[in-house]
């Protein structure tokens, strides 16, 4: 068993052959590029149980050798992921199922049938491949950088396989960010966590590809730092798990909530004061200020408009065309892994970060809904928009957050404060505004408002 930690980036076809010649992989290439096709069966019950379980299972053919092997949960964060995966050789083409004994086998699936497990799908795809090695510090990066061109076939379903895929052989994690990272920056390269295996059970399942990632599990004793790094990877995760399933099906929802958790990242990246010095989230700030001016006055405008909407996946084809969305992504990444908000942070801002996050986020709530001064807004509706950036940091920690604070009725002033923002984004009409007067006394009167003022 070794641990497998890769990152994928979806390409073009285009792009997979300006890599071959691409300077800097020219210069760290130590092996030349090799060709070898791939010929992949995947395996599952009826009832997808290994699916289920994060579990893939598959027999591939490469040339002569015909080898077994079984991936099994692991974590996969912004596009790079870690997966234990045991390998053997067979002798011929079919499964061996007493190789899957207790050694490797996932515990949630011991009382499975094992005889139950059958064809599925295919991934059979051609790979360019070479060792791409340099010096890092004191240390060595190795890296097998693979590139992937086929199809995923179920059935009478394909899909295209287009990709590149960096796998680590030695060094630290943070060299395949920094290696993507540069080749993103004149090629357009999308990071990407979905799976081969996960295409596949796509292809037979439309709905079976998860959008979302699990909830950052915050407590009440949580550092205010690692709070946020939880956040913002779960928002940036799923961004690009949105992006991905959006390319690939065109559903407005999907850019609704693409463009919700970059708002929800530029929120929370915001408020956090000195504990993360305005300079050391200058570049982040500015790159969702930028896709935000592109895409959430498009989305506003497409919630009315049919026309809109029925335009728009195009337009983000566009987008990820462009080397912005894949260079902010791979950015952004290896800023939280290097947690680049804490550098030289004032002593002050050091308390911040580790304080802990029920009492620095009731303050911070109590701070902010002070300066809101909603009763003002009940005199003079038309200006609420102005107090949007405000909102949504209230928002954005009242959404993942609210759990760990001691305080009544958070879920109703959540909800009453979001259809207070609703209203804030709204063309102005008599009717819109007395509307945001309404609102903006029911947010001011409620129980959980009067006790975050109090903070």
């Amino acid at each position: 068993m070794h641990k497998e930690t890769e990152l994928k980036l979806r390409a073009s076809r285009e792009t997979l052959a300006a890599l071959r010649e691409h300077p800097l992989l020219k210069k760290r290439n130590k092996s030349g590029w090799q060709t070898r096709e791939l010929l992949n069966q995947y395996f599952d019950t009826p009832e997808r149980e290994l699916s289920a379980a994060r579990v893939a299972l598959r027999l591939r053919r490469d040339g002569e050798a015909i080898i077994q092997t079984l991936k099994c949960r692991g974590q996969s964060v912004a596009g790079l992921s870690e997966r234990n995966e045991y390998e053997w050789q067979l002798d011929k083409v079919k499964l061996d199922l007493k190789k899957l004994d207790a050694t490797c086998w996932p515990a949630q699936l011991a009382n499975l049938d094992k005889k139950t497990i059958k064809p599925l799908f295919t991934t059979d795809f051609s790979r360019e491949y070479a060792e791409i090695a340099w010096g890092r510090g004191k240390g060595k990066v190795v890296i097998e950088a693979a590139l992937d061109q086929g199809f995923v076939i179920a059935g009478k379903r394909k899909e295209e396989i287009c990709e590149l895929e960096l796998e680590l052989r030695e060094g630290e994690p943070q060299a395949l960010l920094e290696l993507a990272a540069e080749l993103a920056a004149s090629l357009p390269l999308m990071p990407c966590d979905i799976s081969k295996a996960e295409r596949g059970y796509r292809l037979l399942e439309p709905d079976s590809y998860e959008l979302g990632l699990p909830h950052a599990e915050l407590e009440a004793e949580t550092a205010v730092d690692d709070a946020y790094a939880a956040l913002a990877w779960q928002l940036l995760g799923s961004s690009q798990r949105l992006a991905e399933q959006y390319r690939h099906n065109g559903h407005w929802r999907l850019l609704q909530d693409w463009v919700e958790c970059l708002s929800e990242l530029r929120a929370l990246t915001a408020s956090l004061g000195q504990a993360a010095p305005r300079a050391t989230t200058r570049d982040l700030r500015s790159s969702l200020d930028a896709l935000l001016e592109d895409w959430r006055p498009l989305v506003q405008a497409g919630n009315d408009d049919e026309d809109i909407r029925r335009a728009a996946p195009e337009q983000f084809a566009e987008e990820l065309e462009d080397v912005r969305w894949g260079l902010f992504s791979l950015e952004t990444s290896r800023w939280l892994l290097a947690r680049a908000w804490t550098v030289e942070r004032k002593g002050r801002g050091e308390r911040q970060g580790k304080a802990q996050l029920a009492s620095w986020l009731a303050h911070l709530l109590g701070e902010e809904g002070r300066a809101l001064k909603l009763p003002l807004y009940t005199q003079r509706p038309e200006d609420l928009a102005e107090q949007l950036p405000r909102i949504e940091q209230l928002l954005a920690w009242l959404h993942h957050a609210r759990q760990v604070l001691e305080a009544p009725q958070m879920d109703r002033l959540y909800g009453d404060l979001k259809k207070l923002h609703e209203l804030a984004e709204q063309p102005i009409s008599d009717e819109v505004l007395e509307a945001r007067v309404d609102q903006a006394r029911v947010v001011d009167q409620s129980r959980g408002w009067k006790h975050l003022l109090k903070a």
